[in-house]
């Protein structure tokens, strides 16, 4: 997968939990997935559309979101509830604004947009239907694990 398609979602998730949240992110090894379940414990979901095609889903473990949460707020969030849900959903449109921006700057024209929220580490997240590989960025935060999953259509399997 091109680096430049995957670069603007790890930019924009980074640069959003810094300056929202002051939260320091190290990046991990990615991989290849190879099921369809969420690697967190809540997972926001990105669509792709336009000149170019695909899905993109940001997935916390709920130690790194209650963290993360707690420190955008000024306040001790202790479960996940619709507040939660909410600041995954704002986390997502922000990094979904910054991607648009920044792969516009490559002349391309696309869309990117929040469209919901899965709770649960069985959580099923469906991906563009028929792409083979789904690249996983996992990255270790000061408050805890997060993942970026991103698959485009007809780009992925170079």
């Amino acid at each position: 997968m091109d680096a430049a398609l995957v670069n603007p979602f790890i930019e924009g998730t980074l640069h959003i939990l810094d300056t929202t949240a002051f939260v320091k992110v190290k990046p991990e090894i990615p991989f290849l997935k190879k099921d369809r379940k969420a690697l967190g414990d809540i997972s926001g979901l990105l669509e792709i559309s336009g000149d170019l095609s695909g899905s993109a889903a940001i997935s916390f473990s709920e130690k790194s979101i209650l963290g993360i949460v707690s420190a955008m707020f000024g306040e001790d969030m202790t479960q996940l509830n619709e507040e939660i849900n909410d600041a995954v959903g704002e986390i997502c449109n922000m990094v979904a604004g910054h991607v648009a921006t920044k792969i516009a700057e490559m002349d391309k024209k696309v869309r990117v947009k929040f469209t919901e929220i899965k709770i649960g580490k069985d959580a099923f997240i469906e991906h563009v239907k028929g792409v083979k590989h789904v690249l996983v960025l996992p990255f270790n935060t000061t408050k805890g694990k997060m993942v970026i999953e991103i698959c485009y259509e007809g780009v992925n399997d170079g």
